[in-house]
Parts: C-alpha cells; structure tokens; sequence
C-alpha cells in the first residue's frame, strides 16, 4: 500500500503540487493523467526519491520512507527515453541494478547473467541479450529498460511516459503487452501520461491532475461518463460545451440526439473530421455565439449552410465558478 498525505513541492517561486493526498492498494494500475505542468512527473519522482517533497508524507508499504534516497526505496523506474546504456549489451543493461547492490543482496555473476536471460524471455526478447541497444527498434529498447526495471523485484513500479516516444501503433501494442504483464506478475504499478486513451485503456484508476492538484480519481468508466470539475470533462474524452445561464452545459458526441424539434440549433459555418466524430462550427442560434459541436460521425457530414437542430440527452451543468450543479441536465 502507497500512501501519499499532503505533498507540497516549489521550485523557486513556482508551486508544482499542492497538498496532494493518494493511497494505491497493492496489485493496482495507477495512472496519473494530465497536461504538461499538472505536477504528475513531479509527484511521480517524489514518489520514487528522485525529487523530495517540501513537506508531506510518503509511505510504502507501511514505511515512512519521506526522506529516504532513491537507492534505498526498493522502486523499478522506467524513463520516456529507455535511459539504456549503449555502451552495454542488452542483457548488462538488464542486470544493472543487480551489478551495483552490496552486501548480501549482490548475486554472483553467473546469477545475474540468469535472471537478465529470464527477463529478457519474459519481455519477449530471448535470445537478444549480447546485442546492443543502438541494434534495437525503440519498441524493443523500451521492453528492455522495462526488463532492467524488474531485474530488482521492485515493491513498486513507476513509468513515466513510458511510450511517449513511440508511434501510435507500437504504442498500441505495448499497452496490452504491459497490461497483461501487470497482472501476471503481480505488480503495483503507477505511470504518468498526458493521453487520456492511454489512461483510460491500462489503469485500474486515474488520478486526473491539474496544476499542481487532483482533480479527480475514478475507475476510467466513471472518470469519463461522470466528470465531477469542467477540466475533466473538457480533458478526458470529446467534450461539447454550450453556454447557459451561470454556467455552462457538457455533453459528450454519442449524447446528442439530432431531431427536426430540437430545440438547439446551429447553422454550420465549419465541418471536418476529427476522428471519430464530425466536428461541426458555427453560430448556435438564439445567442449568435460561435460554437464548436462534435457529433457522431455514424450518419452523413453535415452540409456547409444546413442548420443542425438537436437536443444533449445527458448533460452536466457546472457553474462558472466550476461546480457541478446537478448531475443530469436533461
């Protein structure tokens, strides 16, 4: 068990994380999700003993390990960048972390060769141990430092933006590889990412972070379908905003209903396709306020000139101070 209890951190005048609360059960997949400068790295370093806190408390595993250094914390680390080194073969990266321990926790040589072998069967690279890092793909590198990670039998693993450096479809393919990895071996594991499918496909929970701050933490399900703050609902998934009397109203594209007696309207100005909805822009009747609206992409393209008449079948009203005023708006 992770215990995090009110975690401060400031480098010079700017404030990274602000009193931050989180426990992580054991055999948990976290993921902290957020913007670029939202605190999660930060906290994940924390977390690790790469950075320490200014005041706060980290516990693992019942131990206050606050002021402990990163050597002595018993924590994996996998970097963005593989953090490999390419002077060293593939299975001498693996067996690192086991060549630096002292005293009785320091396995013979013929020891660690063994375990590297393991890993690298485990990760899905036997037989790749006497080449290089610079003679592998980058899906590869990245299985390799993840190897080197587990070559410690770590209490706790922690990525950071483990395939940000990936294209889209290896990125793909080693989500479902770590997960089921995860859950075979056991492991508590916490990673950051700034992509919300990545988030929303691993993690057991996400922690939504903000500017230094949770903004929430929910099973992904209920992170998506029930944003409790409008950052969330605007940064996890397709998000449509409508203005309305003190606030604004959020629906998701699959929450509209397009009928003739909507009573929204908007005349399209804009259309394009955006994934897997129709982006469509123009001036929402009644207030002449422009307006950006996704839609379903299942039927037609709406037409440059058409007015689009609809009503949001589930919808979140918050405040303009950021409350949610009631769950359901219609």
């Amino acid at each position: 068990m992770i215990h995090l209890r009110g975690i401060t951190k400031r480098f010079g005048d700017y404030a990274a994380l602000h009193g931050i609360d989180l426990d992580v059960a054991p055999g948990e997949f976290i993921a902290l999700l957020g913007p670029s400068g939202s605190g999660k790295t930060t906290l994940l370093r924390i977390i690790a003993g790469l950075e320490f806190q200014d005041s706060g408390t980290v516990l693992l595993g019942g131990e206050d390990v606050s002021s402990t250094p990163v050597a002595d914390r018993h924590v994996g680390f996998v970097f963005q960048h593989y953090a490999l080194f390419r002077h060293m073969t593939v299975a001498d990266n693996v067996a690192f972390g086991l060549s630096v321990r002292r005293g009785k926790g320091r396995l013979p040589k013929a020891a660690r060769r063994a375990r590297a072998e393991e890993l690298l069967r485990l990760v899905q690279l036997e037989g790749l141990g006497s080449r290089y890092p610079g003679q592998l793909s980058g899906g590869q590198r990245q299985r390799v430092a993840l190897a080197r990670a587990l070559a410690i039998e770590p209490r706790l693993l922690l990525l950071d933006e483990p395939f940000g450096a990936l294209d889209a479809k290896v990125r793909k393919d080693l989500r479902r590889w770590l997960r089921d990895l995860h859950k075979a071996m056991g492991l508590t594991s916490i990673f950051v990412t700034h992509d919300q499918e990545e988030a929303l496909e691993l993690a057991d929970r996400v922690v939504v972070m903000n500017q230094g701050r949770i903004e929430q933490i929910g099973a992904p399900d209920a992170v998506y379908m029930n944003p409790e703050t409008p950052f969330v609902s605007h940064f996890v998934g397709e998000t449509n905003r409508l203005p309305a009397a003190g606030g604004e109203i959020h629906f998701r594209p699959h929450e509209i209903t397009l009928s003739a007696d909507g009573a929204e309207a908007l005349l399209v100005d804009n259309v394009f396709r955006k994934g897997a909805v129709w982006r469509a822009e123009g001036l929402l009747e009644g207030s002449g306020q422009f307006v950006e609206l996704d839609l379903p992409s299942s039927g037609d393209a709406p037409q440059l000139g058409q007015t689009i008449r609809f009503n949001p079948h589930r919808a979140r009203m918050f405040t303009a101070d950021g409350d949610q005023t009631q769950g359901e708006t219609r």
